[in-house]
């Protein structure tokens, strides 16, 4: 296994052919709780991971044992002024901005607490699978503020506008058997293999065409909420920049001639 360390609490770790990249957040002492240094790190491994054609699937995934992420580090956050909370705002966003923005399919391998911020981070991923010590939610208006990692705009897409609603509005967690019911998250595996079960399920997403992969994240991404004739637009827009790449060429050879496609990812 090989590893990049991005500052003291994020390491990227790959194995193998390196199509799969493990984004692990590395702040156990802190359950993850994202201070200002922390969320440089994550911005900075996501702009790593997002300009590297050889990483067709990543996950994002916690060396805390009790915790995901805790969200935002609140410690930190009360000794900031007003000027150095408005300073540090970017930074933040950097952060889940980085990992919404990667262009290749990511997946969230959670177990125990992923609140707020943490939270907002899973949700940033394409997929969720979580553990069933998992306990998820968006507390911020019981700490006087509101989601602001994009956890207003993404829990609906998710679960609808209604049950975003109540959620956030009674700042409420949810166990693992509940949020799977509500669709907060996608799979519950047992304790402890969040991270195994979504290492396998990404090396099953990187077996195809990184072109084609990175092309259908797209079309799913900027197709969401758009009305049909839009959307159709945005599929084919989409698939004409997948038609004419090697990837389709050596796929339908590698199907014509039953063998595992060797795909050039271009």
């Amino acid at each position: 296994m090989s590893e990049q360390r991005f500052g003291e609490f994020v390491a990227v770790r790959r194995e193998g052919d390196g199509h799969v990249a493990e984004l692990a957040m590395d702040r156990p002492k802190a359950m993850n709780a994202v201070s200002t240094e922390m969320a440089r790190s994550i911005g900075a491994a996501c702009a790593a991971l997002a300009a590297d054609p050889s990483v067709r699937v990543v996950v994002l995934s916690s060396t805390a044992e009790r915790a995901f992420c805790v969200g935002a580090d609140l410690k930190e956050r009360n000794s900031f002024s007003d000027t150095e909370l408005v300073r540090q705002r970017p930074t933040t966003r950097g952060a889940y901005g980085g990992v919404l923005a990667l262009p290749m399919p990511t997946i969230a391998a959670v177990h125990g607490f992923a609140l707020g911020g943490g939270f907002e981070l899973a949700l940033a991923c394409d997929v969720i699978v979580a553990d069933e010590t998992s306990v998820v939610g968006l507390p911020e208006v019981s700490v006087g503020v509101i989601p602001g990692g994009g956890g207003t705009q993404l829990l609906p897409r998710r679960v609808g506008a209604a049950r975003a609603a109540e959620l956030i509005f009674t700042a409420r967690r949810v166990e693992a058997a509940e949020a799977l019911s509500l669709g907060l998250v996608d799979s519950v595996v047992p304790a402890g293999q969040d991270t195994a079960e979504a290492l396998a399920l990404a090396s099953r997403m990187a077996a195809n065409s990184p072109v084609g992969l990175r092309a259908a994240k797209r079309a799913l991404r900027l197709g969401h909420g758009m009305d049909l004739e839009a959307g159709l637009e945005i599929e084919d827009a989409a698939w004409r920049t997948v038609a004419f790449s090697g990837d389709r060429v050596e796929g339908v050879a590698a199907f014509n001639e039953k063998r595992k496609p060797n795909w050039p990812g271009e």
